[in-house]
């Protein structure tokens, strides 16, 4: 049967043996205010926090209130927000490793940048003469479609006008997505720059970019 003591704790020891190498759960009564400490967890102190004492009258921990569904919710985002925090520092970690590992001095993040670089110009340029290439097609195709204003133009002429047209309008989104390609590149490395230059102190954080074609 439950046993229920309200006493000073000193008296602790005083207990009968069956209680001697037992554990006490004590609260303060919220009717009473009283001190109330028992063999096992009263009815009292549910719901409110309590405490395990052993029979010498030491602490062995303060146990806590259930928590309320919003204590929960709240406990649960608070969690979210700290794993996420954690996760978000070993990424950062991990990059800036990669990067000390990635670059011994400032200048190779300037030699990475012009290769980077040179190789999109290339890439430019090479889309620049596809276009210049399908113009001079398509001015020959409308020199010979101007024979046929009057009259039904052959289906290859249409067919080839409407091919040449689509090529035109390829190459021209493919360039403009080198162009991106190459601003994409610029910010990469001088985003890269400036954190080798915060992490060792070394360098400049000066961009190193190279003119690209127009």
């Amino acid at each position: 049967m439950l046993k229920f003591l309200i006493i000073p704790m000193l008296l602790l020891s005083a207990l009968s043996p069956a209680h001697a190498a037992g554990e006490f759960y004590c609260c303060n009564e919220n009717a009473t205010g009283k001190r109330l400490c028992a063999d096992s967890l009263p009815p009292q102190c549910r719901g409110q926090v309590y405490t395990i004492i052993d029979n010498a009258g030491n602490v062995i921990k303060d146990v806590a209130p259930p928590l309320t569904a919003a204590e929960k919710a709240a406990q649960t985002l608070e969690n979210t927000r700290r794993k996420r925090q954690e996760e978000a520092a070993r990424e950062l970690r991990r990059r800036d490793q990669a990067l000390l590992d990635t670059y011994a001095m400032p200048e190779d993040i300037d030699l990475a940048q012009q290769k980077a670089e040179a190789d999109i110009n290339m890439a430019i340029l090479a889309t620049i003469g596809r276009i210049d290439t399908a113009h001079v097609k398509r001015k020959k195709l409308d020199e010979e479609a101007e024979f046929y204003k009057k009259t039904p133009m052959p289906a290859d002429l249409a067919a080839q006008i409407k091919a040449i047209n689509h090529e035109i309008s390829l190459q021209q989104e493919l360039l403009g997505n080198k162009q991106r390609d190459f601003e994409t590149i610029r910010n990469k490395y001088d985003a890269d720059r400036k954190r080798y230059y915060e992490l060792t102190g070394r360098g400049s954080p000066t961009s190193r970019s190279t003119p690209r074609p127009r």
